[in-house]
């Protein structure tokens, strides 16, 4: 028996990092998986190697080997229309619920404010807070119907909560993902699903760990690694440090969390 059997869970950005970890942990305990991912650049400005439909089929192979069912299928987050038709083919597939969403599609870029492009600006805020309102206005509905309560999962930054130099779009998307989120949970706390973020630190993922943007600012822009460095002098979190919060707060035992700011940071935001 696992502690989401019968369950479905809805992940953006599924087809590796954080989102396949997720996927993986999530059917290892029971839950059914409705998942998507782009599988292609994003946006002209993000440098590190993107998804690829070979990523997603890997990460359908994984969940599957685990004894999970999952519908994931390439699309963006930026197109409501195809959210909205994904989620509503999964529940009907799945047995007409859904218990737990998370928004974890996003993306990364770097830039002093007065020099990044208008382009690379709309596309870090319609990625990674538009496409987290989609992903609510696409999921929530279905919830409310399912009558079931449930968990909505909104991934976050420290630099959500730290305002990080070279990183204003970032920044920016991530602080608007908590507001979106704490007004959200207003909304539904008298249907019972409860909404958080969390925020991470860095992650062995390609976008954290494999970003040439991120190397060149530091090499380039010394006077600013403070504000990147954290009290535990760890190195960068694995997928599974997040994932442990991730199934922390959708599980039974975070029912009293909503509204809540998670940090998985390593003390970053207090440096």
């Amino acid at each position: 028996m696992g502690d989401f059997d019968g369950k479905v869970v809805y992940i953006t950005g599924v087809a590796r990092g954080q989102g396949r970890k997720h996927a993986i942990r999530f059917a290892r305990e029971g839950a059914k998986i409705i998942g998507m991912d782009l599988c292609a650049s994003p946006s002209e400005y993000v440098r590190y190697p993107t998804t690829t439909r070979e990523d997603l089929d890997t990460t359908i192979e994984m969940v599957e080997a685990e004894g999970g069912e999952i519908l994931a299928e390439v699309g963006d987050v930026r197109d409501l229309a195809f959210q909205q038709d994904l989620v509503t083919r999964g529940v009907q597939k799945f047995g007409g619920r859904l218990d737990v969403v998370i928004a974890n599609a996003g993306i990364c870029n770097w830039g002093k404010v007065w020099e990044i492009d208008e382009a690379q600006w709309q596309d870090t805020i319609d990625i990674n807070l538009t496409g987290y309102w989609k992903t609510l206005k696409a999921t929530i509905p279905h919830m409310l119907e399912a009558g079931n309560g449930g968990s909505i999962i909104l991934v976050s930054s420290v630099a959500g909560l730290k305002a990080m130099p070279v990183q204003s779009p970032y920044s920016a998307s991530k602080y608007g993902v908590v507001g979106l989120a704490q007004t959200t949970a207003k909304e539904l706390g008298e249907h019972g699903i409860r909404v958080n973020t969390i925020h991470p630190y860095g992650v062995l993922t390609p976008m954290g760990g494999e970003d040439p943007g991120a190397h060149e600012v530091f090499e380039n822009m010394p006077q600013f690694l403070p504000h990147f460095t954290p009290i535990l002098g760890m190195g960068m979190a694995k997928t599974d440090d997040i994932s442990d919060s991730v199934m922390f707060l959708a599980s039974d035992a975070s029912r009293t969390i909503t509204a809540s700011t998670f940090t998985v940071d390593m003390g970053a935001i207090k440096v």
